[in-house]
């Protein structure tokens, strides 16, 4: 038997499907007991990654392609992952172009594009990206911030 439960979504990529997708991963974490807020932030990563993959998956001249958004439900986390089988890009060079990344003060800082990626990573508690055959984005995110008190050493006052 799984340790999990693994739901997954086939959705044509255009952008009248993204909000039935970011629905759809509110009401599974919901079920599994996350916060208001912590909801809000699965939505909002989520519905980057798959605006990701719509708008930059697939050009013009190919025709209309689909992305794959499944989630695994355990007891104590969702992992959300987002697929294209579109063109491929570099993750860690994306991230270098978009302006500064790990200490961002203020969202102008950002380049155009680069919003995305840093929602995403910052809204999750583990963020990994695949590129063969297309771009896979997986993100997880831990239930009552599980993550962070197991790697926590020490705590400041």
């Amino acid at each position: 038997m799984q340790p999990y439960d693994y739901i997954e979504m086939k959705v044509p990529a255009k952008p009248q499907y993204i909000g039935v997708t970011r629905l759809a991963i509110s009401g599974l974490a919901s079920r599994l007991g996350f916060t208001f807020d912590e909801i809000e932030d699965l939505k909002i990563a989520s519905s980057e990654a798959i605006t990701n993959a719509v708008q930059h998956a697939y050009n013009e001249e190919e025709k209309q392609g689909e992305v794959v958004v499944g989630c695994a439900l355990f007891e104590n986390r969702i992992e959300i992952m987002v697929a294209d089988s579109g063109k491929s890009f570099n993750f860690e060079e994306t991230k270098k172009h978009i302006g500064p990344y790990n200490d961002v003060q203020e969202f102008e800082l950002l380049r155009e594009g680069g919003l995305g990626l840093y929602l995403m990573e910052t809204l999750m508690d583990e963020v990994k990206v695949h590129q063969q055959e297309g771009v896979t984005v997986l993100m997880t995110k831990y239930l009552g911030g599980e993550r962070v008190e197991k790697d926590v050493e020490t705590v400041s006052s």
